[in-house]
Order: structure tokens, then C-alpha cells, then sequence
């Protein structure tokens, strides 16, 4: 931080003392390459003109290539990043290392205002009653759609839809000959990408992970009925090279006017309404489609920012992450992107602005966010937390694995029984090297 020693420089030099050299401070931010991140790097001017001694160096990566990073520079105290863009299932874990400085400032703001943060996303960053994380924005998973093809195919959505409705209106609004898909799901392997989805709509279909001994699941029928369900309606109805697409290739397909319905991030609807999207005024929402079983394929996550150990600008990084989680900054967003742009899914506020409650998409998001239960995910019971993801730190290996076997079976080079056989072998040998299972 800069310190200005004018008028005293002359009596430390003549007490014999050398001055201690400062410097302005340069935070090095990890993050993902999702819009909300892009539009926030767009917008920093506010804080740096706010805070002239702190200088922001961005590393903004890919999905699963920020996770592999910021994993491995926090777990081998890299020191490389002074805040870190990370998610739901990393924040009590690695809490619970020590890896993560815990945001008390934040906590005792009465500006900042962290009792205003949704109770699902705050108690998902939070560690022994400590938050550790502060949500950019929170979400679940919904249905985004065509409403001029829906009604085109003759159906309409329902607000809370089946999958058996959806495999239909997929094949119905299906015209490949116009370069139009029914369905745009995620392909590309990975924990967070491929796995979030599937896993969130295996819950639906009452699969599980693990069950209350730890044993993985992927030999059950639940699971070969929700591969086998994945696998045949993005075969049918997806999009060429559907094994390769994750949320932001997606969203640029939906964007551009190539897919019927989309099953993703709440966060999505801010972008496939808004102006860079040739559908904007032709997009519908429903929550994430079930089977009847008592729950839904829908997920809870929030991307964060959070403040590692190592560094040693915490009280800077701090002050950052206060800025970018603030409600200042959803009102900076609102008057120069719009309110509909807004980072979506953190604060109570938000919903309960009159405006922002007129935009199509925000009471669904709402009520997606509010129906997911972390500490109850599966119709069967599981010795587990987590909706879309297993709250144990060996997860994100096992299921970076799995999601390679289920975007394989997904393009082919492997049957769905291949994929479920191998899926379930790579975890009963992850677990037992963990200890977990004999």
C-alpha cells in the first residue's frame, strides 16, 4: 500500500533509521471465462479510481483449466494468485486445510451487508459459521427455450416440466436441414462441466453416487436409465460434436439461434436474452425437468472469490472481493449494463427490487436456487453433501474420470454399458485408495 512520508522523511533519516521502501500493491486474480467475469474486468475502473495503490492483474482461464490451476497452486502453496475465482464444493473443503483466509471484515460491514446474501449460497461459503468465500453470482439450472419452436412443434412448456416432455419436444423441434437441434446439452468431459449436468439429472432420476457405505452406484439401473436417456436424445437431437460442448459453447449455439431448449446455468438467461443472442425476445423459462421421484436435474453453485492463505495482500484482496460481491457493484452493472445484467442469484435485495422482479427469468432463477438441496440431493439417502457434486476432496479427480468414460459413450467411441463398467471401476479403486471403502 502506498504511505506518504512527506515532512517526515528528514527526522527518521536523522534518527538513524532506514525507511521501509513501499510500493503500490498488485493483486493477481485467477478467474474463469465465463460473461459475468468478462463484463466485471470491463468495469474495475471503479475501483481502481477508488483505490489507486491497488494495481489488478487478470488470469482469466477456461473452466476446467482454472480449476486444475488454482488447485494445484493452493495445494503446493504456489503463491501465484491473491484471489481466487472458485466455486461451492471447494470453499468448505478447502476451509477446512487452511488453505483460505476467512473474510471477517466482510462480515462485521454493515455496508457490506452479508446478511443480505441468500441463506442456500452463504451457508454453501461458509466453514464453522465463518465465510470464506464471497458469491459473485449464484445459481441452479433451468430450461431455456424457444418459444417460437415450441409453438411451432405444437406443445407447450409446462413450469415444471418431465424429462419424457422434454425428449419429445426435443424430437419435435428438431429440423436439421435448417441447422436447428432440439436439445443442446453438455459434452465436454470434465468435473464441473459434463458431470455437474449429469449428475444433477442422475438425482432426478434417483441415482447416486456413493450409497450410505461409500460404494459407487454407476452398476445400478438408475444410472444406465439416465446415461441411456443423455445418450439418446443428444444422439437424436443434439447438435454435431455435442461431446465437445460445454456451457459457454453452448451458449453461443442457443445465441445463434441452433438449439430448441437448453438445460444450464440460471446464470445463461442474462446472455440468451440480451443483445449479442438473435432469439433475445423469443426466450422461455422452466425448472429443470424431473421424473416424478421428488427431484429435480437442477443444481446450486455460486462462482466466488475467496482469499488463499499463501498470499500476502489479504487485507488488499480483501477489499477487491468487498467491491466485486458488493451491492455498489450490482448497482454499478444495473446503470451501465441494465439491470437484466445484473450478477444474478447472491443477494435477497435483488429479488426484492421491483424491477429487476419484472425480467422473465428472475423469479424462476430464484425458485431454482431455493429448490436445491445440497444436504438432502438424492431420493435415496447418501452419506454425502453436495448437489451436483460429491462434498469430498478426492471428487474432483474421481469425476474428472468419470466424465471422460460419459463423454466418450457420448461420441461414440464407447457403449453406454462400457462407460457405466469403467465409471464404476475407476471409483471403487479411487475409494478404496482413499480408504473409504475396503
Amino acid at each position: 500500500m502506498k504511505v506518504h512520508v512527506k515532512g517526515v522523511l528528514g527526522a527518521v533519516a536523522l534518527a538513524g533509521f532506514s525507511l521501509p521502501a513501499y510500493a503500490d500493491t498488485t493483486l493477481t486474480i485467477a478467474t474463469v471465462n465465463n460473461g459475468q467475469m468478462i463484463q466485471m474486468q470491463k468495469l474495475t475502473d471503479d475501483f481502481t479510481k477508488a483505490n489507486p495503490d491497488i494495481k489488478l492483474n487478470w488470469v482469466t482461464l477456461e473452466e476446467n483449466v482454472l480449476r486444475q490451476k488454482v488447485t494445484t497452486d493452493i495445494a503446493t502453496k504456489g503463491g501465484q494468485f491473491d484471489v481466487l475465482t472458485i466455486g461451492t464444493y471447494e470453499v468448505p473443503i478447502w476451509a477446512k486445510k487452511g488453505w483460505l483466509v476467512p473474510l471477517d471484515k466482510l462480515s462485521a460491514d454493515a455496508d457490506y451487508d452479508v446478511d443480505d446474501l441468500l441463506p442456500a449460497i452463504r451457508a454453501g461459503l461458509s466453514y464453522d459459521g465463518k465465510l470464506y468465500a464471497a458469491p459473485f453470482y449464484g445459481e441452479s439450472s433451468m430450461v431455456m427455450y424457444r418459444t417460437d419452436l415450441m409453438e411451432k412443434a405444437g406443445l407447450k412448456m409446462p413450469e415444471k416440466p418431465t424429462w419424457e416432455f422434454i425428449r419429445q419436444a426435443a424430437d419435435k423441434m428438431t429440423d436439421k436441414a435448417a441447422g436447428v437441434y432440439g436439445i443442446c446439452l453438455r459434452g465436454k468431459p470434465g468435473w464441473g462441466e459434463n458431470m455437474a449436468f449429469l449428475t444433477a439429472t442422475a438425482n432426478s432420476f434417483g441415482a447416486r453416487w456413493f450409497d450410505e457405505k461409500w460404494n459407487p452406484q454407476f452398476n445400478t439401473p438408475e444410472w444406465k436409465a439416465t446415461l441411456d436417456y443423455y445418450v439418446a436424445l443428444l444422439k437424436a437431437d443434439g447438435p454435431p460434436g455435442a461431446s465437445a460442448n460445454g456451457f459457454n459453447e453452448n451458449l453461443a449455439l442457443f445465441n445463434d439461434g441452433k438449439c430448441g431448449m437448453w438445460i444450464d446455468a440460471t446464470v445463461a438467461a442474462s446472455f440468451v436474452t440480451g443483445k449479442d443472442s438473435k432469439v433475445a425476445d423469443k426466450v422461455g423459462f422452466a425448472l429443470a425437468p424431473d421424473n416424478g421421484l421428488g427431484k429435480r436435474g437442477n443444481w446450486l453453485w455460486a462462482w466466488s472469490l475467496a482469499v488463499p492463505a499463501g498470499t500476502a495482500k489479504a487485507d488488499a484482496a480483501e477489499k477487491f472481493i468487498s467491491w466485486a460481491t458488493s451491492k455498489h457493484y450490482l448497482d454499478l452493472v444495473a446503470s451501465k449494463e441494465g439491470i437484466a445484467n445484473v450478477p444474478p442469484g447472491t443477494r435477497k435485495s435483488l429479488y426484492a427490487n421491483a424491477d429487476y422482479a419484472k425480467i422473465p427469468f428472475a423469479q424462476p432463477t430464484l425458485d431454482s436456487i431455493n429448490s436445491a438441496d445440497p444436504t438432502h440431493p438424492t431420493v435415496k439417502p447418501v452419506p454425502y453433501t453436495g448437489v451436483q457434486f460429491v462434498a469430498i476432496p478426492e471428487f474432483q479427480g474421481i469425476a474428472t474420470d468419470v466424465g471422460q468414460d460419459f463423454s466418450a459413450a457420448l461420441a461414440g467411441s464407447m457403449t453406454v454399458d462400457a462407460a457405466l463398467a469403467k465409471a464404476q471401476a475407476s471409483t471403487e479403486a479411487a475409494m478404496k485408495k482413499a480408504g473409504y471403502i475396503k
